[in-house]
């Protein structure tokens, strides 16, 4: 037996030895030593959610001598405590060093370790896993320690753990009677069946609107009776409307009224120390996180409300907050789909056509750059989903078989074989909305049962001019001096969609003068410039970027721009003929410009030749930057700021001349212009590293990652981290949004 077989079966006894007894206390008392053996660990502490919506509470306390049933150890949800922020955030933590505070603020700003209780246990903790006790909603937090001199932690704890976490949740469930979904406690009580519930949700899944609102108009439910079962499933009190409560104007400033409405929540007492949300699922951690991160609290406490009551708050329209916006669509479907019709001839009916216009439609307003269609698992509905600023969204629901016609549609306008379902397909298609042409790349990949499209818009149009790049200043100079020389290779790497092409285009734009004969390979062509010869790959009929670079050295260029160096072949030949005399450029997908070198290295390239030709490397990534017409102005505390000097490098920081004593931040709002969300459009950040002989000399020794990164550096290399930094004391974006595109 391995070990992971050994530990869950070991779990496993100890769960038949919980699952039988009525009381936590006595039942962790009879397990607990095997539980300290099994984790291998010093101490467990398990906390139980409070029905008060604001807090934890330290139900046990494993591997204490000298457990005290007297004192309570209460934990608001607050993101101040290891505790609180687990049971706020509802994410898992592994803290190497409780002690160590960089480690806590690199994980929130606010995030402390309170020693005052472990000191006076006389215990030495260092290191600590919390993790959440929750199905479906949060049940309690369980937290695991270890103490100066103890192993650190692995993932197989954090593993471990969590499995412990899930074994607790079914007791918890046990123990507080809770029901299983929002309503069950309504079919409890008689007051609506199980079947004509599970009916009404699936209708308002595909049709939208609002489940409570049905279940008071439809079936003649009390308002209070609804609220009751909400309160019964999510263990947090229910608020119903007032028309003579005041709201807290302190938290509500500077909080956009749309943003609130959208997003069904709603400060609704308190102040900044400890603030009171009415929410309608208090289970959405990740609304929960966007919470803290607006309103800025110390703690929290949580109420539960109808969306209706929530829009009657913010003194809105509930019924037009509701409006699904495509039920005209939905029902001109809902007329064709009483025909005996299949998914491929439902495709060529009206209501499909009408369907697909529309959510292109809305991807051009909401200016998307992905949208996915994805069919439910069986007879369960699907979704559409879309991409706007590189965050997914959800757009509408779609019953299955219109999925399969929306996807069906979408073949045939991009001529791909609709019989097909068992490969994926690549097309491409043209439509006219609004009066503006579109093109679209779509990609179709089989699943089990059916098959997913996935469509891309391309960003047809003129190059970018470079200043419009948000280059720093540094980094600017040095991208309009590289492209000047006569010869060598010049790369701009990222991930997909981090405007590599965008760049490189900015960057032929100002050297495109008729003394130059420049030759582009792509796929696709998106951008199109006077001047360039610009060739489209065709790789069904084998006329890939490597064919295409053979020909361009035939043709007498200057320039040339490969659209992606995918393979050692297409690689060694840009070497050469940035040798013989042409300016080459190229994209790569690598997460950085220290480890493209190392990457080219791996591709068998000559390392002599590699380092002679090489100019530069380019990393990039697109970071979200604040809505412009939303955004709030704040002071940082001392802490904040120093984390940031700090991730900068406190040397290197000196370089920015910022006046100390006057940075203000901006921090995301939300309006009707960005949708809520407080972010709207996306700005590049940048590392930029140059071929100077001290670097050629390491790419001729073929030297290791870090010695290279190092060298570049000295070179004075500003690192995409140092430069999306910059960019926060500039007022474009926050460090939550750096931390999405840039690793720690």
């Amino acid at each position: 037996m391995d070990q992971q077989d050994e530990f869950v079966a070991n779990l496993s006894k100890i769960y038949q030895r919980l699952k039988y007894s009525k009381k936590l206390k006595t039942a962790m008392k009879e397990v607990e030593k095997d539980l300290l053996s099994l984790l291998d660990v010093k101490l467990f502490t398990i906390y139980q959610s409070v029905d008060n919506g604001k807090e934890i509470l330290a139900s046990f306390k494993g591997g204490d001598p000298d457990d005290d049933d007297s004192i309570e150890i209460r934990v608001p949800f607050s993101p101040t405590s290891l505790a609180g922020y687990v049971a706020l955030s509802q994410r898992a933590l592994v803290i190497k060093n409780v002690l160590n505070s960089d480690e806590l603020i690199d994980i929130h700003p606010r995030l402390q370790f309170d020693k005052c209780f472990s000191e006076g246990k006389g215990w030495n903790v260092k290191s600590m896993i919390i993790v959440p006790i929750k199905d479906e909603i949060l049940l309690g937090v369980m937290q695991l320690d270890n103490f100066e001199g103890d192993r650190e932690f692995t993932k197989t704890d954090l593993k471990h753990a969590m499995m412990v976490s899930q074994m607790l949740a079914k007791q918890f469930r046990s123990y507080l009677q809770s029901t299983q979904g929002p309503f069950d406690y309504l079919v409890q009580k008689s007051e609506i069946s199980g079947v004509e519930l599970a009916e009404l949700q699936n209708n308002v899944s595909l049709y939208g609107g609002s489940v409570t609102r049905s279940l008071m108009e439809e079936f003649n439910i009390e308002v209070d009776d609804v609220g009751k079962s909400l309160e019964h499933y999510y263990c947090v009190p229910y608020m119903k409307y007032d028309s003579e409560h005041e709201l807290p104007i302190e938290l509500l400033e500077n909080i956009g009224v749309s943003y609130l409405r959208s997003n069904l929540w709603l400060p609704v007492a308190g102040d900044k120390e400890e603030a009171v949300i009415l929410i309608d699922d208090p289970s959405d951690y990740q609304r929960i996180m966007e919470i803290q991160g607006v309103v800025n609290a110390r703690n929290y406490v949580f109420r539960v409300g109808l969306p209706e009551h929530i829009q009657q708050f913010l003194r809105g329209d509930a019924d037009a907050s509701m409006e699904a916006g495509f039920d005209d669509v939905f029902d001109a479907l809902g007329g064709e789909d009483g025909i005996e019709i299949d998914g491929d001839d439902l495709a060529a009916t009206s209501g499909i056509i009408q369907l697909v216009n529309r959510i292109i439609t809305e991807l051009e307003r909401l200016g998307a750059s992905y949208f996915h269609i994805e069919p439910g698992k069986e007879d369960a509905p699907g979704g559409v989903r879309i991409r706007v600023d590189g965050i997914c969204r959800e757009l509408l629901k779609v019953l299955k078989e219109h999925c399969a016609a929306l996807i069906a549609r979408i073949k045939v306008i991009s001529r791909l074989n609709i019989a097909e379902r068992r490969l994926p397909q690549d097309g491409k298609c043209k439509l006219k909305v609004r009066g503006q042409k579109l093109a679209l790349r779509v990609a179709t990949v089989p699943k089990v049962q059916c098959e997913n499209a996935v469509l891309r818009i391309l960003a047809a149009g003129s190059a970018m001019p470079l200043d419009k790049l948000n280059l720093s200043p540094k980094n600017h100079e040095k991208i309009i001096d590289l492209p000047a020389h006569p010869h060598g290779l010049f790369l701009v790497v990222g991930p997909t969609g981090s405007g590599k092409t965008t760049t490189l285009h900015a960057v032929l734009g100002q050297i495109n003068k008729p003394d130059r004969k420049i030759w582009t390979a792509e796929d696709p062509v998106e951008i199109t410039q006077p001047g360039l010869q610009q060739v489209q790959m065709l790789p069904k009929i084998d006329f890939t970027f490597d064919t295409a670079m053979r020909a361009f050295l035939r043709a007498d260029p200057d320039v040339i721009l490969i659209g992606e160096m995918r393979d050692d072949e297409t690689a060694s030949i840009g070497v050469e003929a940035s040798l013989t005399g042409h300016l080459v450029l190229y994209t790569l997908h690598t997460n950085s410009a220290p480890e493209t070198i190392t990457r080219l290295l791996d591709l068998v390239l000559d390392p002599v030749n590699f380092s002679d030709a090489l100019l530069g490397v380019l990393a990039q990534r697109l970071m979200r930057t604040i809505c412009g017409k939303s955004k709030q102005p704040y002071k940082p505390d001392e802490k904040e700021l120093n984390h940031l000097i700090d991730a900068y490098g406190r040397e290197e920081f000196k370089e920015l001349e910022m006046d100390m004593y006057n940075i203000e931040y901006q921090g995301p709002v939300g309006c009707d212009d960005c949708g809520g969300t407080g972010y709207k459009g996306r700005t590049g950040i940048h590392e930029l590293l140059r071929g100077t002989n001290e670097l050629q000399a390491m790419i001729y020794q073929k030297a290791e990652l870090d010695t290279i990164r190092a060298q570049a550096l000295k070179d004075g290399m500003q690192t995409m981290k140092q430069d999306g930094i910059a960019k926060i004391f500039q007022g474009l974006t926050d460090y939550q949004q750096l931390l999405r595109v840039v690793a720690e």
